[in-house]
């Protein structure tokens, strides 16, 4: 097989691979060494805030070397169907032939003596590492082809759904070498039978005074070594997750909220968060199985805990309707849907009060972790400011739509009011932006301008139109704080986090001494 090295090495590579595809979804495994790491620096957590993006690009090393050894494969099974029926007088025919004699291991897999035209078909489906080569191929296709941006936004429980054929694809990796079609020359044979040498006389093997014939046998799996470990602590996280799973949650409000969003305010025992934190949410009235990422958007103050579903897909329309939203009278609580709720888990909101000054940057919905930080801060004003280190907050809300600030508003003005009846209206400064408007709206507004409160939102600051200038705020904020170190967070798209993360390296200086900008951004 001429391209067993170019099989074998991306195999080292997969097996590599495949131990570290399971741990960045080790949710309870990352919250528990986030939580460790709190007496370390921020740089620290932030690596474990990437979990995501490190397990896409496994995924795709993974794909990228089954590809390799796939195709490497294929070349060797028909070379090995092809050495059967050489003519005599080769290597390549002596070497397929041993086995045929009594006393001889073989080294050639393939054991017919007869042409074959589909070989490699033949062995993809009657040999045990073909047949599962084929399965956890097809697994990773149908795997990686669900995983699109496209389809996780709109058809997400195609991609939920799917993405757990990986376990068809763990189970067909640890028994794929298990047939040993893979051989090697055994290391007593090795002693007597020196390939070097005797591949110059191989027509004489055996005979006296000539080289011994070789001995071969099967190279054991060593895949299974490398994953068990990972797969044990992935088990351990699916036992976890059932677990709480079947703690009781009580839904104690339902709020509807004007731009299709609805609240969600729960209990249950012994329930602990932090400010920025997020939850997994199972309602088995809409599917039995799927769990859905939610942002906490309740302070770790209050004695219930609170999330926001915005109406965009078929699960959270089922939502909507399973806890009454769909009908105009009053909905009784015992009639509201069973929840089940997994977490919370640690993300990069978390370390908002480890800085002095930060810049809070939410798009739409993704707003969500920032309500509970603002809210935090308030309960944290209210009680205690003086050990607060938290000095300056900068915060952005990017909306395509008017209706989408009314939910949020109301915490806004009680943060205006309290800041100002504590003299420290300086402490937030927030920019609400408008993205999208038509001509009516637009008239509506520049009459309106000169009221003392907003048209929009009822507060003081004015709503902006357009878009941030970036470059222009990160460039302002640097001037205002010399010789900080400035923490950025974002909740909000793709485009958005490389816009900023760019600006928060140009705006950064090479002096340890100077302003420094810190990207973090949600990612669950």
């Amino acid at each position: 097989m001429r391209a067993l090295a170019l099989a074998r090495a991306p195999a080292a590579c997969l097996n590599f691979n495949c131990m570290l595809i399971l741990l960045p979804v080790c949710r309870n495994l990352l919250s528990f060494l986030r939580g460790s790491s709190a007496c370390c620096s921020t740089r620290v957590r932030r690596q474990l805030d990437r979990n995501l993006t490190f397990h896409k690009m496994v995924a795709w090393m993974i794909a990228l070397h089954t590809a390799i050894h796939t195709i490497a494969h294929l070349f060797n099974v028909e070379w090995s169907v092809h050495a059967r029926v050489e003519e005599e007088g080769t290597l390549a025919a002596v070497l397929s032939r041993l086995g045929d004699s009594p006393n001889e291991s073989y080294i050639n897999f393939y054991r017919q003596t007869i042409p074959n035209p589909v070989g490699g078909l033949y062995v993809a489906f009657t040999y045990l590492a073909g047949l599962t080569g084929v399965i956890i191929t097809l697994a990773l296709i149908l795997i990686i082809t669900s995983s699109t941006k496209i389809i996780r936004r709109s058809y997400f429980e195609v991609f939920w759904y799917t993405h757990h054929l990986f376990v068809i694809f763990f189970i067909g990796l640890v028994i794929h070498g298990a047939g040993r079609i893979v051989r090697g020359q055994t290391a007593m044979s090795l002693a007597e039978h020196i390939p070097e040498v005797c591949s110059k006389n191989f027509t004489d093997w055996g005979k006296k005074g000539a080289c011994p014939v070789p001995q071969f046998a099967g190279n054991p799996p060593m895949t299974w070594k490398w994953v068990v470990g990972p797969m044990f602590l992935y088990f351990c996280e699916r036992l976890v997750r059932f677990w709480r799973s079947q703690q009781k949650v009580v839904i104690t409000k339902v709020v509807i909220h004007p731009f299709k969003t609805i609240e969600l305010q729960m209990m249950k025992k012994g329930f602990k968060m932090e400010v920025g934190q997020y939850i997994f949410v199972k309602c088995p009235a809409v599917s039995k199985l799927e769990w859905h990422p939610f942002t906490l958007t309740s302070a770790p103050e209050e004695d219930y805990f609170s999330i926001h579903v915005r109406i965009v897909g078929d699960w959270t329309e089922g939502l909507f309707n399973a806890c009454g939203c769909d009908k105009q009278e009053f909905q009784e609580a015992w009639k509201l849907p069973k929840i089940a709720v997994d977490g919370p888990f640690g993300t990069a909101s978390e370390d908002v009060f480890s800085y002095e000054t930060v810049m809070l940057v939410g798009a739409g919905i993704g707003v969500t972790p920032f309500a509970s930080v603002l809210k935090s801060v308030w309960y944290k004003y209210c009680h205690d400011a003086t050990n607060l280190k938290l000095k300056k907050i900068y915060f952005y809300w990017l909306c395509r739509d008017t209706h989408a600030f009314e939910w949020f508003a109301d915490l806004l003005q009680s943060l205006e009011t309290q800041m100002q009846e504590r003299n420290n209206a300086e402490f937030l400064s927030y920019n609400i932006y408008l993205t999208g408007w038509d001509e009516t709206q637009a008239t509506h507004f520049v009459m309106h301008h000169e009221e003392e409160k907003d048209v929009i939102t009822g507060l003081k600051q004015k709503t902006l139109y357009g878009r941030p200038n970036w470059e222009n705020e990160f460039k302002t904020i640097a001037r205002q704080h010399p010789g900080s170190r400035i923490g950025v967070f974002l909740c909000g798209p793709e485009g958005l986090a490389d816009t900023l993360n760019k600006q928060s390296i140009s705006n950064s200086e090479a002096d340890p001494r100077g302003v420094h900008f810190i990207f973090n951004k949600e990612n669950f």
